[in-house]
């Protein structure tokens, strides 16, 4: 009796896990265009969500997107509240110690955002009383608390892109440090974004940049990891990956990490 009942329960055990393996939860912060960001009718787009999708049918398995702030992230990921993070998230030794991550597969470089009028900001530069937005738990805001912060810049971090947007544009902010795709698609040409303009130079040093965004799995969880990974390179043979690329980048604005 008692070995049917372990056997009953080892099979519901073994059921479970085959069932998990074939639904994923993936984690997104979705607004961020032309990466990820919501239609008017309030699905899911861009490049990533087209990216991922494509990764799910690749693995033939059922995917479900989770919004969440970015700072949310990763703690959701470390509980099980989902599965995966797709959401721009960049490859850096620092996350690398709480999260894994798959291949990169794109990689752009951080820049800032002013009203056209206002003075370069240089490595040189005085940078006493300015105030930079950031978008919190990014890569940029480790830049700036480190790199700007001494040089007495006042950080303001914010939990969505559009929210930082929105006070740069008022005013209670001087400027915006992100990823320079996403700043110019998504603020410098919209309405909102006129009279703003790149400010300085393009930055792009790996120790806070990285190595280009990947998917982020939870420590240990080598196979998922390893599934991603060839699930990305399935996509680059068979050209899905560069169709995708060449939607949204035609012009060859992003670097592709993936052949």
């Amino acid at each position: 009796m008692k070995k049917h009942l372990l056997a009953g329960v080892l099979a519901l055990l073994a059921g479970t896990q085959a069932m998990a393996q074939d639904s994923l939860r993936i984690g997104v912060e979705a607004s961020y265009p032309p990466f990820s960001y919501k239609k008017a009718d309030g699905s899911l787009a861009g490049f990533e969500i087209d990216v991922g999708n494509a990764l799910c049918a690749e693995m033939k398995v059922t995917c479900t997107w989770v919004e969440q702030p970015f700072d949310g992230l990763i703690p959701a990921l470390r509980v099980k509240k989902i599965d995966a993070i797709m959401s721009s998230m960049t490859v850096t030794e620092a996350r690398l110690k709480v999260v894994d991550f798959s291949q990169s597969y794109y990689k752009t470089p951080a820049r800032f955002v002013t009203r056209k009028d206002r003075p370069e900001i240089t490595a040189e530069g005085r940078l006493d009383g300015l105030r930079v937005a950031v978008l919190r738990g990014s890569v940029h805001a480790r830049y700036v608390q480190d790199k700007l912060v001494p040089r007495g810049v006042q950080m303001v971090q914010y939990g969505s892109q559009q929210e930082a947007d929105l006070d740069l544009i008022s005013g209670r902010v001087d400027a915006m440090m992100g990823d320079a795709i996403n700043l110019k698609e998504n603020f410098l040409q919209s309405e909102g974004g006129k009279g703003f303009a790149f400010n300085g130079p393009s930055y792009d040093e790996e120790e806070y940049f990285g190595k280009g965004a990947g998917i982020a799995l939870r420590k240990g969880n080598e196979a998922l990891r390893d599934r991603f990974n060839q699930s990305l390179v399935n996509i680059g043979r068979d050209g899905t990956y560069q169709k995708i690329y060449d939607s949204y980048f035609p012009q060859g604005e992003v670097s592709k990490l993936i052949q």
